[in-house]
């Protein structure tokens, strides 16, 4: 189980890094909903458990983080008729490497921490890390709304990740409450960003953080 989960975890890290190599939105949210999949297998892998509750959670997860977000999202994305993401701060280039650099940078200050020992095969503390950092990085340096709403699933795909480390402590509702926090805040954010884009015809924050004056 440990090859299998350590692969899937390797693939998430692979998309990170697509992300951030392509400006086509439409193509970052199809790279979300195959991460948001890929994540539901996780808590069967990481704990070995195939329970009634875990199989549901694991559904529930897949649904959502796979099915009914990105397509909300995508729906935003046609509302908006916004195809891609013209001027971010860091070029498409210079994103790869420093998305690259911040999964180097996971993996070895990982290596430097002491885990449980269920642990220390697996790469769960540096994807969720690398995944993490790489969502802040979409949230920091893409100014169209809709970007950055992705760049938080993204971030919150991390946060996911590392609490697999937490099941045994930790009951799995929780994470599926975050869960849920995150589909109403999408779902809310994916109306006004329609709203807006019918009232002031743009996407872009650097505009409409000019309202504020």
């Amino acid at each position: 189980m440990t090859n299998i989960l350590n692969a899937i975890l390797v693939i998430i890290l692979v998309l990170n890094l697509f992300t951030l190599g392509t400006s086509r939105i439409l193509t970052v949210i199809r790279i979300v909903a195959i991460q948001g999949f890929l994540l539901g297998f996780l808590p069967l892998l990481a704990h070995n458990h195939f329970s009634l509750a875990s199989i549901l959670i694991v559904l529930t997860t897949m649904i959502l983080k796979a099915f009914v977000i990105p397509s909300m999202m995508s729906q935003a994305l046609r509302d908006a008729q916004i195809k891609r993401e013209f001027e971010p701060l860091i070029g498409i280039l210079p994103s790869i490497i420093l998305g690259a650099l911040a999964t180097v940078f996971a993996l070895l200050f990982t290596s430097h921490i002491p885990l449980a020992q269920e642990h220390t095969g697996t790469l769960i503390v540096p994807s969720s890390i690398a995944t993490i950092l790489i969502g802040f990085i979409i949230v920091t340096t893409r100014f169209k709304a809709l970007s950055q709403v992705i760049g938080y699933l993204i971030l919150e795909n991390g946060i996911f990740i590392f609490g697999l480390l937490l099941m045994g402590a930790m009951p799995m509702i929780v994470e599926m409450g975050v869960l849920l926090d995150l589909f109403v805040a999408i779902f809310v954010s994916c109306i006004i960003i329609s709203k807006i884009n019918k009232s002031f015809s743009s996407m872009d924050t650097r505009i409409l953080s000019s309202l504020k004056e």
